[in-house]
């Protein structure tokens, strides 16, 4: 089974490919506050909704960089039909591997892709390289909610150290020297709409392509998933948007 595929076919309804509502990202749009002309990296970009919102919204100019074809595909079409190719560049590619000059951007962001650099500290050190001095960072990243059940885990073949809990995501920016401006924690029904649409997306897809030889790994794969987020992941696991600020606040406050 292609794994891109899986997650093009799984996703093909989301917009915003990480469990977190519009109002939030909308919310942290307002919140950058960009001056006009700012630079945008985005790695990890999905379907390019952060970069299309942003430059809208403040007419700056973005990269955005993902391993998937069909997502980096329909980013580009999306990108065209919003009217924004001068704007907003999306290329096919690792995130760990982009190239671009040392702290050129004024905004670089990695949402629900820290695997891209091994977790969350690598990320938050991968995106302060590329962050100007005065530059604002943007992670989203999984957490737990208490400690996770080992049923869970054997399910998911996470381990309890694969997430730290909120806090520490928190802990980590500031003991990197970022200051902390903002966080969005995804609500239920934030992730049950994320899930929600995944389930909808591929057994739909099933019933419409009978003849992929793929489905009946996909449909396998989906409904494991499914099960271990009914069971355990919807109370166990959370997720957040966390806004850090690369310069470095006084530690009295002054």
């Amino acid at each position: 089974m292609d794994r891109w595929k899986y997650f093009a076919i799984g996703h093909r309804d989301h917009r915003i490919c990480n469990p977190i509502g519009e109002a939030a990202i909308d919310e942290l749009v307002e919140l950058l506050a960009l001056p006009r002309d700012a630079r945008v990296l985005d790695l990890g970009c999905g379907k390019a909704e952060l970069l299309i919102r942003l430059a809208r919204r403040w007419q700056c100019r973005g990269v955005g960089v993902d391993l998937s074809e069909p997502f980096v595909a329909e980013a580009r079409q999306r990108v065209e039909a919003a009217g924004l190719r001068p704007a907003i560049q999306v290329e096919l590619g690792e995130g760990s591997r982009y190239e671009a000059a040392p702290e050129s951007f004024d905004v670089v962001s990695c949402l629900g892709a820290s695997w891209i650099f091994g977790g969350h500290e690598g990320t938050l050190r991968a995106l302060m390289g590329w962050a100007r001095p005065q530059g604002l960072i943007v992670v989203g990243e999984p957490f737990w909610r208490g400690d996770p059940s080992p049923a869970y885990l054997r399910a998911t073949g996470y381990a309890a150290s694969s997430f730290g809990t909120h806090a520490t995501n928190v802990e980590t920016g500031l003991r990197l020297g970022l200051g902390l401006l903002h966080t969005w924690v995804s609500s239920p029904r934030d992730f049950d709409r994320y899930e929600g649409l995944q389930w909808n997306a591929i057994e739909r897809h099933a019933r419409e392509h009978p003849d992929d030889p793929d489905n009946g790994e996909r449909l396998g794969t989906l409904r494991k998933g499914r099960d271990a987020y009914l069971r355990w992941g919807r109370d166990e696991l959370g997720w957040a948007i966390y806004l850090f600020a690369k310069a470095p606040f006084p530690a009295d406050g002054s």
